[in-house]
């Protein structure tokens, strides 16, 4: 079975300096249908204005991917770390026992756009952690490219989560195809472009949640950039 989601129906806050669209219940933003998919919580597609940013705040278990589109992302924490995050870059911080962090736009006249995603651990109180790992744009050209795992597989990022995370990108010809487990979840969501997932057309913000499907065939891109989610049932 396979559900669509388009970009509109999404959640949306406007705070002048933020612009951010929410996949899932998320502060202002409540849908009982809308709460989490599998234990995959937050997609939050943020927009932050030059100069500003996110002070710092706290999380306590949960691991929590930043995906950075266009700008740089500056982000310091209570473990010491204190690093930018570019397109490219996928950052990790499993918040365990308790992290502080802050996260700013520094850049001058360019707004930063990235993903905010979380997913549920499947275990709890473990100290904070931080990865980040750079995926070049040849790593996910027309193939989709693992960038997060419960076991660092292929040099991805390691998420303290039953989950996988794939990126890519396609255009005209290139397509991929992936073998999916059943008896799990898959969701898709589109960051950008155009993209047919199992013969279904998808368009920037859209996302497909998968269940019971044996396959996941992506073809007919159009300058689209995917992540796909392998996810706990």
């Amino acid at each position: 079975m396979i559900t669509q989601r388009s970009s509109s129906e999404r959640g949306y806050a406007d705070h002048g300096w933020l612009k951010s669209f929410h996949s899932f219940s998320f502060a202002g933003y409540y849908d009982p249908a809308h709460m989490g998919f599998g234990n995959l919580r937050v997609i939050n597609e943020d927009r932050i204005a030059a100069g500003r940013g996110f002070g710092t705040h706290g999380h306590r278990d949960m691991e929590i991917i930043s995906y950075v589109l266009s700008g740089e992302l500056a982000h310091k924490d209570s473990m010491g770390n204190v690093k930018g995050i570019p397109p490219g870059d996928v950052q990790r911080m499993s918040a365990g026992t308790g992290v502080q962090h802050s996260e700013f736009n520094h850049a001058d006249g360019q707004t930063t756009h990235f993903l905010q995603i979380w997913i549920e651990p499947n275990v709890t109180g473990i100290p904070a952690s931080y990865e980040q790992k750079t995926f070049s744009e040849s790593d996910k050209r027309g193939k989709l490219r693992l960038v997060a795992s419960g076991d660092g597989a292929q040099g991805s990022v390691t998420v303290h989560a039953d989950a996988r995370l794939y990126a890519g990108l396609f255009d005209g010809a290139e397509a991929a195809d992936l073998a999916l487990d059943a008896n799990r979840k898959t969701y898709v969501h589109l960051v950008r472009g155009e993209l047919q997932v199992n013969g279904e057309l998808l368009r920037t913000g859209d996302a497909a949640k998968l269940e019971g499907e044996a396959r996941l065939q992506l073809s007919g891109g159009k300058a689209a950039e995917v992540l796909v989610f392998d996810l706990a049932p």
